[in-house]
């Protein structure tokens, strides 16, 4: 064999096996087809979002939107703060891959048997490689339905969306989701008249009413309208703007239109066929270590579904390299946080309420408000919460959840206290730094404790 581990994809999945298998002692490489590295993680997703949002959020804080000649300056220095990041990022990974003995191989890969790959370049020329271990790691895409006319310019998707050169007038958003509502933060808080069409009933439908609630609050504020329980059935151009029509009847207008339903995976090129895999809708069932029909052939990251996030694609190309050479440490972590980068965060580890009382699990709530904490007042943010899911029978924590500020950094104290079996007496008993918003597990932790 050419290399003992061959990964297809340089996303976040990638890398983490990458650099699992080299700690390992052994020969690997990543098949990279992009001229870039870091997928979409890096170049089209996570990392651009992010920094778009902060400055959006930055802007917001400063003042600075109530000077309209101001706004496209804002936004044109939040994409040159976006590549500078991005570039910045891409020499780290770069640096970490070399330094790991990780070969970086250029081209489009597909199947010939299920040890080696074909891999053409750039230039169309082609050539075979072999390994014992196989990663598949191509990520996914924004889905693009044929019916809605995409030109990069007013009807956009989550990738196109971030190469805009001019602040629109009005955006109208399709989809309710973790993409859709991160972009609506962004273009509210850069003072864009900003509308959504959601066919649930709530935001981020599968998220509590009073977690999702502070979010719609601070939407309401930024002026964004929301169409719920709505279906669009049409998306056209009519003079200057984008007609969207529901299936109520509605007619909406807005100069862009951000499509952001759903992502498709990345599998049609690979020959997947050819090995014997099946797809389900394109996208590859896998184990709990990963591992496809074809045992030494694995697929991670945004590859095999939900989550689809970066953190969790990580550590699923960790768990698949080190099953694959016989290591140690093999599971996943049992609790996983989630974040969506809205303005404000939402965060989240274990259960909902939903899944605990689809489980049949017996248990309490307890609140923690930022108004009712010190720091929360000090600074101003006085709509978050932080919201504790204790099992009333062994009073261990089950589920956390927090919206407000940093609740992307807060959620890992809940985390830790659900990996080492915590009870919600061991926040009641632990010290936090006063004056924090990290108190309000305290608080939080307290209002269980009335109702247990």
């Amino acid at each position: 064999m050419d290399y003992d581990i061959l990964i297809i994809g340089s996303g976040p999945a990638g890398q983490h096996a990458a650099w699992q298998a080299a700690s390992m002692g052994k020969r690997a490489a990543i098949i990279e087809r992009k001229p870039s590295i870091g997928g979409a993680g890096l170049q089209t997703g996570t990392i651009p979002s992010k920094t778009l949002r902060e400055a959006a959020y930055m802007a917001s804080r400063s003042g600075v939107m109530n000077m309209p000649l101001a706004r496209h300056g804002v936004l044109a220095d939040a994409m040159r703060r976006k590549e500078m990041v991005i570039g910045q990022q891409e020499s780290v990974i770069l640096k970490r891959l070399m330094k790991s003995g990780v070969a970086l191989i250029p081209g489009d890969a597909s199947f010939i048997d299920a040890h080696t790959l074909a891999v053409m370049d750039h230039k169309g020329a082609s050539r075979h490689l072999s390994a014992d271990v196989i990663v598949l790691a191509t990520g996914s895409r924004p889905c693009r339905p044929t019916d809605v006319p995409f030109d990069k310019k007013t009807v956009l998707d989550s990738t196109s969306i971030l190469k805009l050169k001019r602040l629109p007038k009005s955006l109208l958003v399709v989809g309710g989701g973790v993409i859709a509502c991160e972009f609506v933060s962004i273009f509210a808080a850069l003072g864009v008249e900003v509308s959504v069409v959601d066919s649930h009933a709530q935001l981020l439908a599968y998220l509590s009413e009073d977690v999702v609630g502070v979010l719609a609050d601070s939407f309401a504020q930024m002026g964004v309208s929301l169409h719920m329980q709505q279906r669009v059935v049409a998306i056209c151009k009519e003079d200057e703007q984008i007609l969207v029509r529901l299936e109520s009847g509605k007619k909406l207008y807005a100069e862009t239109v951000l499509y952001a339903l759903g992502r498709q995976p990345n599998t049609e090129w690979l020959n997947i066929a050819q090995v014997g895999i099946t797809l389900d809708q394109g996208w590859i069932s896998v184990n709990d270590k990963f591992q496809s029909c074809v045992p030494h052939i694995y697929a991670v990251g945004d590859l095999v579904g939900r989550p689809a996030l970066a953190s969790t694609g990580m550590e699923q190309g960790r768990v698949a390299v080190l099953h694959a050479f016989g290591g140690s440490g093999q599971a996943m972590p049992a609790n996983l946080p989630m974040a969506i980068y809205t303005i404000p965060e939402i965060s989240w580890v274990g259960k909902t309420e939903k899944e605990a009382q689809r489980d049949h699990i017996d248990y309490v709530i307890g609140h923690g408000y930022y108004s009712d904490s010190a720091r929360g007042q000090i600074i101003g943010e006085s709509n978050g919460l932080v919201k504790l899911l204790v099992d009333k029978q062994s009073h261990r924590l089950i589920g956390a959840h927090i919206a407000g500020k940093h609740a992307s950094e807060l959620i890992h104290t809940g985390q830790l206290l659900m990996n080492f079996n915590g009870t919600v007496h061991d926040l009641v008993a632990n010290a936090f730094n006063y004056p924090t918003l990290a108190e309000c597990y305290k608080l939080a932790a307290l209002d269980c404790l009335s109702h247990l």
